[in-house]
């Protein structure tokens, strides 16, 4: 398994644990920033780890910013990418068994490393159940194909 990680500067300090996580447990991971807690933009890094996860480069993506809201946002703009915003583990574990999400979003400001470490562990190591979910699944990427007025 490959996981594109990014953050802003207020995920830095738990993306930078969450790495080290991921090392230990061999698992790999590629960076896309931020790479310090100088104050930058997270739709920078949105685009990149989602680019990376939609090119199939790396099978799932983590972004990291204070509230983890304007990365759900943004990630959920994006065609084909499953955004979800987990303070919890049991939120991160349906977050995949019954929405197969690939992209995890953790508010760094809310939740500490352990916790943020934890709710990694689960969500890695969840899987989508299907069945019943994916008609649910499949009226979500009928709505990503309408257009809004």
């Amino acid at each position: 398994m490959r996981i594109a990680f990014g953050s802003d500067h207020a995920g830095y300090e738990l993306k930078e644990e969450l790495k080290a996580f991921l090392s230990r447990s061999q698992i790999d991971y590629k960076d896309f920033g931020t790479y310090n807690n100088t104050p930058c933009d997270y739709p920078d890094y949105v685009e990149k780890v989602c680019q990376a996860v939609l090119s199939k480069e790396f099978d799932r993506g983590v972004l990291i910013c204070g509230s983890g809201i304007g990365m759900s946002i943004a990630a959920n703009k994006i065609k084909g990418i499953y955004a979800a915003l987990c303070d919890n583990t049991y939120v991160a574990e349906m977050a995949r068994k019954h929405n197969n999400t690939n992209v995890l979003v953790l508010p760094g400001r809310i939740i500490g490393k352990t916790m943020g470490v934890e709710i990694l562990k689960i969500w890695l190591a969840a899987e989508y159940e299907g069945g019943r979910h994916e008609k649910r699944i499949e009226k979500i990427r009928q709505i990503e194909n309408k257009n809004f007025k």
